[in-house]
């Protein structure tokens, strides 16, 4: 892989996580109803991020979970016959029933991960509403699925990679469009 271009640096990307905690503020009215989910890995740091902001702002805790799906479609041993993402752990202590919960994740693409993380919350109950934030939207959906709150969409064609850093496990907050 060779790296092409950087998109966001880590001032770029704390900004835009910024945006999207007072954006959810707006849109839902509040905190009061709201549960952020972030999608591990990369996804749930970003929620916690999104978290730590939303507190600054609302000067109370907002209700979190994580959830884990991996996708296994290069590992023909774990592989579901759908060939769908694979949920392995839901860690979401918080009743989802009649809750808002947003999802986040670090990139949007084919829709499929997202799609997962629908099934397993909706697993856990019925919520009033499933809202997506992402910090990239890179297109080339395979589902209608749109996310709500975008800190950056990011035209791609399907050669590139995009590939986000986060310091939590990368050591350095970045996002870089890589070509195959």
């Amino acid at each position: 892989m060779t790296e092409k271009a950087k998109i966001l640096d880590e001032q770029s990307i704390g900004r835009a996580l910024t945006r999207i905690a007072h954006e959810i503020i707006e849109r839902n009215k509040g905190i009061e109803d709201v549960i952020l989910v972030g999608i591990k890995t990369r996804g749930a740091y970003l929620a916690t991020r999104l978290a730590e902001r939303i507190e600054r702002i609302e000067g109370r805790k907002i209700k979190t979970g994580e959830l884990d799906i991996t996708l296994y479609r290069d590992d023909l041993l774990t592989k579901h016959e759908d060939k769908e993402p694979h949920v392995h752990q839901v860690d979401i202590t918080h009743d989802v029933t009649d809750q808002k919960v947003v999802l986040v994740d670090d990139v949007l693409y084919t829709g499929r991960t997202v799609r997962a993380a629908m099934d397993a919350v909706i697993d856990l109950g019925r919520p009033a509403q499933i809202q997506l934030a992402v910090l990239v939207d890179r297109g080339h959906r395979e589902l209608p699925i749109r996310p709500d709150f975008v800190g950056k969409n990011i035209p791609t064609s399907d050669d590139e990679l995009v590939v986000v850093n986060v310091f939590e496990t990368d050591s350095k907050d970045s996002v870089t469009i890589h070509s195959k």
